[in-house]
């Protein structure tokens, strides 16, 4: 999972240096990342590399958690006007969140 990692590296490090437009960027391809190790730990062979596809197959699947799709549809959410999610949303956070539920791994 040494791409997951170095997204959160990235996701946090344009936190830190102010651009949040690129931490989100960073933290849906993260999120691809995670999804899609998930769908291929269950199976999926053939998982297109998109994250949006992948958040898409796993939120319809009907298995999942109900708090593991709602996360998930954050990533989905597209910015407002001032280019800015809702302020109660943190996608790094929330990624982190799906990696550790998900795949039952944190990073170090």
């Amino acid at each position: 999972m040494d791409d997951y990692k170095k997204e959160i590296e990235r996701a946090t490090q344009a936190r830190n240096e102010g651009n949040e437009g690129m931490a989100r960027v960073c933290a849906r391809r993260a999120a691809g990342i995670v999804i899609g190790e998930y769908l291929h730990r269950r199976g999926y062979f053939d998982i297109n590399k998109n994250t949006f596809d992948r958040l898409t197959i796993f939120c319809q699947l009907p298995y999942v958690d109900q708090s593991c799709k709602d996360i998930s549809q954050h990533f989905l959410i597209k910015v407002n006007q001032e280019h800015n999610l809702p302020t109660n949303i943190d996608l790094i956070r929330e990624v982190i969140w799906l990696m550790d539920k998900l795949l039952g791994e944190s990073i170090d």
